[in-house]
């Protein structure tokens, strides 16, 4: 009996974050169906022309470059972070393994606003003359982006890693197979936990971001929660705002999802 009460009072503080997210998320569902009525912070009654207008192409195009944008970061940001990470857990060294943890903790210790308005000096042209325009562009975006999500990436593949035997890769060399092919039948298949972990992570991250995209993008990249911003602070849009965000909220679950199954039988 005792066990059983103690069960359920390590479980009190989920419950009871489930039932505040539950609350605003019926709140901000109660707004998207009621009425905006331009040039007043009063709403009307309910209807559902929130949602045939945030379903109209200039929403859905947002949508989708936001989608593109979170797919094409979680590609860059998984072949970027692997060999750091892959270096992090076999680092034979207590002083590399230490350097290379605090470079990928040192993000963490500055904010985003700031890495980001770094980037904003370096992708202008301020520090380094670039032969294209990265300022104000969707791969001036997108490098902020791979930055700002490496650190996590690299954490999580590397706990990965380092539960993979390396007496398994040297097995594997024993028996006449090159590095190359020792990686992608010891290494990767075994390291897949981590690959989707921190696949699922970074895209479910990336597909809310705000920051970057506002001021790396200077409002000409627009991703979802940009949309939201300009509806709800601009346009002073509140319903038009939450029925924007729920529908995000749908698609973001449902490519989360999609994500998850097309990953998991590869990890399994």
């Amino acid at each position: 009996m005792r066990a059983r009460l103690a069960g359920y009072l390590l479980l009190a503080p989920g419950l009871v974050a489930i039932v505040f997210f539950a609350t605003a998320l019926g709140a901000l569902f109660r707004l998207s169906v009621l009425e905006f009525v331009p040039g007043s912070l009063r709403t009307g009654g309910v209807t559902a022309a929130n949602f045939r207008a945030v379903l109209s192409a200039p929403y859905l195009r947002a949508i989708g470059d936001t989608a593109l944008l979170s797919a094409a970061t979680t590609i860059l940001t998984l072949l970027a972070s692997y060999p750091v990470a892959y270096a992090l857990a076999r680092a034979r060294s207590g002083r590399v393994r230490s350097l290379l943890l605090g470079l990928t903790l040192a993000p963490f210790f500055t904010g985003a606003i700031v890495r980001t308005y770094a980037w904003m000096l370096v992708l202008g042209s301020s520090l380094v003359t670039w032969p294209v325009r990265l300022l104000f562009e969707p791969s001036g975006v997108l490098v902020g982006l791979v930055h700002f999500s490496m650190p996590t990436m690299i954490l999580i593949l590397a706990a990965a890693l380092a539960h993979v035997d390396p007496a398994l890769e040297r097995a594997a060399a024993s028996l006449g197979a090159r590095p190359a092919r020792v990686f992608a039948r010891v290494t990767l298949p075994l390291s897949m936990p981590g690959v989707v972990s921190g696949s699922l992570i970074v895209f479910a991250w990336t597909f809310s971001a705000f920051a970057t995209p506002e001021l790396l993008g200077g409002g000409r990249v627009k991703m979802i929660a940009n949309v939201v911003k300009d509806l709800a602070l601009d346009s002073f849009n509140w319903p038009g705002s939450a029925a924007f965000a729920i529908v995000a909220l749908a698609v973001t679950l449902a490519l989360v999802a999609a994500l998850g199954r097309l990953l998991t039988p590869r990890a399994s």
